[in-house]
This record gives structure tokens, sequence and C-alpha cells, in this order.
């Protein structure tokens, strides 16, 4: 018992941590600690005009503290458990710049059943009946704004884990969070709630198998840092590989669970129809990026030697979340469910550079998710806009003829469907052939069946956004209760940024691209 007791000095004083490379994470933990203070202290009528400045200052913040001090200070810190590398910092911008897009078009009150009725972040007079219409709405729930930052301190944390202990920690500080933001428009329709606990019940599960697996990788190489695994895989412990298998599938399950991969997808439609439209834009942008960050690390760094093992089974996997999203896209006649599968879709797009095991891979996985996540932000930005008695209109029909009442909303929506459906001259296109090109190129057989597959993929869903781009230009108006509201500044900023994000990242991608492929180096 002494011995122990004094050997526990030098146990603490071996972790060391670099504050300087993790310090967009404490900024961010700050802010959501504060925020919780703020709603139990704050005068009612005040929390959101101070949880969106103090959220939006933070991110900021956090974001030039990345760029001027966390890229000089490369390496493994907080005893091993986090790396601060290229592709971390990489997403860890990219995620701060999805949150502030995400908290502008949050900070959404919508005050009312018509555009007139309507006033721009929060400026409802209290206690009038726009107020009043803004808090049934559930947009104007404050504690959406510290959820959001803990869910964004998760991510952080998931994008640069450098164990499956903390990993797993990251996954539950991110995914808990999104659970109830996901719940947060209850009070306007149940089929909130319903997406809330179906969102909940299977991301236990998923995170159980997670857990597991972890636990049989831990028990192959006796430790849960992803180096020493893959130093562990490298000996090849005859011993203990039956372990192996069913321990990387088991963790992968975890992670491609976060993605909506097909089987593991079933989540989706729900989550992104029943969650609040802004809440929906940021999930369906910050997770896929923060899950494919996690993914891309454990599989280049600590899985990488035994691919071959696994490979083929999640390149099967990528065929059918491809062929699956599309498919079912086109039965869809809810405009979020339609966003939902065209979501699992690209998915499947984005884990066929994943698999080329390759820098250009890596690279071109980056590039794909900063295209795709500033496109959906503002996708799900215009969705929550357009509305019918109050709530939003979702139902494709709804949508006839807004291009002919609303031209430049139609006309920005119509640009990011161009991008989903990877048309030229649009940031879809390049980050496709930024994700298909490396697979092709060092993906052998299975690669280039995965590129046709996915080529085909791409066409079936650019029916689908045609489809919808006839019907808003070239199909008369069903009623005159649907009317696109004025965005507030936040979600004008919100909307241009992904719309001009969409159309430089397509004309002129090189110097995202090569920022991508300069930092695409992990850090064994």
């Amino acid at each position: 018992m002494t011995a122990a007791l004094t050997a526990l000095p030098t146990a603490f004083e071996a972790v060391k941590v670099d504050y300087a490379a993790v310090g967009p994470m404490l900024v961010v933990v700050a802010a959501a600690l504060i925020g919780v203070l703020v709603e139990a202290f704050a005068p009612r009528l005040l929390r959101h005009t101070i949880q969106v400045v103090l959220t939006l200052t933070a991110l900021v913040v956090a974001f030039v503290v990345l760029v001027l001090v966390s890229v000089d200070h490369h390496g493994v810190t907080v005893g091993g458990s986090i790396v601060i590398d290229g592709p971390a910092l990489f997403m860890q911008g990219s995620l701060l710049i999805f949150a502030v897009l995400g908290i502008l078009t949050m900070s959404e009150r919508f005050g009312g059943r018509s555009a007139d009725a309507f006033t721009p972040m929060g400026a409802a007079t209290p206690g009038s009946p726009a107020e009043a219409a803004a808090d049934r709405a559930g947009y104007a729930t404050s504690e959406a704004f510290p959820l959001t930052m803990f869910a964004v301190f998760g991510m952080l944390m998931f994008v640069s884990a450098n164990d499956l202990i903390t990993m797993f920690v990251a996954l539950e500080v991110l995914s808990l969070p999104l659970y109830v933001l996901t719940g947060l428009a209850r009070r306007r329709r149940l089929l909130s709630q319903e997406a809330s606990l179906k969102y909940f019940l299977l991301g236990a599960f998923s995170s159980a198998f997670f857990l597991f697996g972890a636990a049989l990788l831990y028990g192959y190489a006796g430790s849960s840092d992803l180096s020493k695994i893959a130093s562990a895989i490298t000996t090849a412990n005859g011993d203990l590989e039956g372990l192996l298998l069913p321990g990387v599938v088991l963790t992968l399950v975890g992670l491609l669970f976060k993605i909506g991969a097909v089987p593991f997808h079933s989540w989706t439609p729900d989550a992104y129809q029943g969650a609040p439209s802004p809440v929906t834009g940021f999930m369906a942008a910050a997770t896929k990026l923060a899950a494919f960050g996690a993914i891309l690390r454990l599989a280049y760094v600590g899985l990488e030697a035994s691919r071959l093992e696994w490979r083929l089974g999640v390149a099967a996997i990528a065929v059918l979340t491809m062929v699956v999203g599309a498919v079912l896209s086109v039965t869809q006649t809810d405009i979020k469910r339609l966003l939902a599968y065209s979501s699992v879709a690209h998915a499947g797009f984005i884990l066929v550079g994943v698999l080329a095991f390759d820098r250009t891979g890596v690279s071109g996985v980056m590039f794909y998710l900063v295209a795709y996540g500033l496109a959906t932000i503002a996708a799900f930005a215009i969705v929550a806009l357009v509305r019918s008695g109050g709530s939003e209109a979702t139902h494709l029909s709804q949508w006839a003829g807004l291009g002919r009442k609303h031209p430049v909303l139609a006309g920005i929506f119509a640009l990011l469907l161009l991008a989903f459906a990877g048309i030229p001259l649009t940031s879809g296109f390049t980050a496709k052939f930024a994700a298909f090109a490396p697979a092709i190129a060092h993906g052998g057989l299975a690669g280039v069946v995965m590129v046709v597959v996915g080529v085909l993929a791409s066409a079936v869903t650019a029916f689908v956004y045609f489809r919808l781009i006839v019907l808003m230009y070239f199909t008369e108006p069903t009623g005159d209760d649907v009317a696109a509201l004025t965005p507030s500044i936040a979600s004008t900023i919100a909307i241009t940024v992904g719309a001009l994000g969409t159309v430089i990242l397509g004309i002129v991608p090189g110097p995202i691209l090569d920022l991508a492929g300069r930092v695409s180096q992990f850090i064994q």
C-alpha cells in the first residue's frame, strides 16, 4: 500500500499537458460551462441574446487560438490520449466553422406564422405573442447553445483521440447533447420526441458495440493506444489473433453508425425529420465530419496493418450505403427525409476515399467533408425558412412553384442541390473527384468497383435533385399558404457562406485541396 502511494506522484507527474495544443478545446468547454451558469442565473428574457453572443465569441476565439497557436504545437499530449497533427487541426478548424454557421442558424426565432410577424435574432418584444410563438416553436430554447458547445467539444476531442478510451468518451460527449437537441421541437410536434428516442436507443447500442470492440482490441494488444495496437498487429501475436478481427469489426460498427452507413442508418431519416432544421443541418455536417475523422485515425493509425482482413467488408458496406441511399431517396415525399437519404449516399461516397489507404485519400475525404458540410448547413437553413401555418413546410408538394414566389432563396437551394448531385463547377463535383480518384489509383479492383457504383448512385440522386428543381420552377403552386420567411442577418450570413463555399470550392478548389494535401499525414 505504501509503495503504491509513493508511486502516485510519479504517475501524475508523467501526464503532461500541452495547453497550447488543446487550447481550442479548453475554450469551447469553458464556454459550455459558462452557458450552463447563464441558464441558471440570467433573466429569462436575456438568456437567448447572452447565449448567442457567448457561443459565437467562444467559437471565434477557439478558431483564432487554433490558427495562431495550436498549429505550431504538433505532438501527443494529455498522457498520450490526444494527438495534435495535420488532420486533427484541419478537421478541428472545419468543425469550428460548421459550429459558427450552425449557431447562426439556430439563433433564428420564428416569431409568427407569416413573414410580417417574423422577427430576427430574438428581437421579438418580451412578453409579446411573437415571443410566445417563438418559444412554442422550440427554436428559442436557449439551452440549445450550451448543449451545442458540449457536442462541439466532444467532436474536437473525437477527431484528435489517440486511444480507444478517449475516443469512446468523446463519442459519448458529442452524442448525448445531440440526443437532446433532436428533441427540441417537442412542443411543436411529437415527431421530434420520437426521433430523439430512436436516436438515443440506437446510439446506445452503437456505443456498446464500440466499447466491446475496444475491450477486445485491448485484450489483443494490451493497450488502448492506437500506435501500440498497430505495433501489436505488426508483431502478430498468434495466441491472441482471434481477438483482433472481432474487435476491429465491433469498433468500426460503432463508428459506422455515426456516419449513417447502411445497415446502421435507420436512425438517420427519423432524426433528420424530427429535429429542428437548424439542428439537423449542424448535426448532418459536424457529426459526419467528426465520425469520419475518428474512422480515418483508427484505420490509418491503429488498424492499417490489418486492413487486408477487413477492407473488403467495409467496401461492401460502402457499396450498400451508396445504393440504398440513392434508391430510397427517390421514394421520399418529405424534403428532410430526402436530404437524410442523400446524406446516407454521401457517407458511402466518402467511404470510397477512406478505403484508398493513401495520403491522397485522406486529403480527398477531408475536402469532401468540408464541401458537403457547408452545403448541408445552408440547405437546412433554407428548409427552416419555408413555412406553412407557423410550421416547416417539408412535404415536397408544398415546394411547388417556390421559384416563382421566392426566386433568390429557391435559386440558392437549387445551387446546393446541384452540388449534392456533383454537377461540374460546384464543390460536389470536385469533392467526388477528390474522393474517387485515390480509390482508382490505389484501391485495386475493389476501388474501381466502388467508384463505378458511386458514379451510378450519383446519377440516381441527380434525378432526385433535378426533380425537386423542376418542382420549384416549373410546377404550379398547390396553395397560397406556403411562404419563405425573410431570413435574419445571422441566417443570411450562414446561407451566403454555404452558397459561396459551394461555388468557390467548385471553381477554385486548389487552395483547400493543397492545404488538405499538406496536412494529410497522421502522427503514428
